[in-house]
C-alpha cells in the first residue's frame, strides 16, 4: 500500500502563495504519475497538474502561469509552488500516484485565501 502525506496547506491573502508537498512511501516512485487535485465545498473534485515519469506537465486552465508542479525522486516527493493566489482557489487540496490502474490518494491539505 502507498502512502501519501501533504503538508503546506494553510490561510493565506489574496496574492500570496503557498508551496504544498506531497511525501510517498511508494517503493518505485519514480515510475508514478504524480498529480494534484482539489475539491472546494460543494463542487466536485478537478485535477489542478500533473507530472509523469517522464516530467511531462498538464495544468488546468484556471492555474496556468501561476502553480508549477515539480517532483523530486530522490525524496519521493511532489511540490505544488502556487503563487498569485485567488479567493477561488481555496479547496483541500490532494496528491494521488497513478501507475497503470492503479491510484493511491493522500488524505488532502487545506488551502484557504482569504483577507
Amino acid at each position: 500500500q502507498v502512502q501519501l502525506v501533504e503538508s503546506g496547506g494553510g490561510l493565506v491573502q489574496p496574492g500570496g502563495s503557498l508551496r504544498l508537498s506531497c511525501v510517498s512511501s511508494a517503493r518505485l516512485f519514480s515510475t508514478y504519475t504524480l498529480g494534484w487535485y482539489r475539491q472546494a465545498p460543494g463542487k466536485q473534485r478537478e485535477l489542478v497538474a500533473s507530472i509523469t515519469s517522464g516530467e511531462v506537465m498538464n495544468y488546468a486552465d484556471s492555474v496556468k502561469g501561476r502553480f508549477a508542479i515539480s517532483r523530486d525522486n530522490a525524496k519521493k516527493t511532489v511540490y505544488l509552488q502556487m503563487n498569485s493566489l485567488k479567493p477561488e482557489d481555496t479547496a483541500v487540496y490532494y496528491c494521488k500516484a497513478s501507475s497503470g490502474r492503479m491510484g493511491y490518494w493522500g488524505q488532502g491539505t487545506q488551502v484557504t485565501v482569504s483577507s
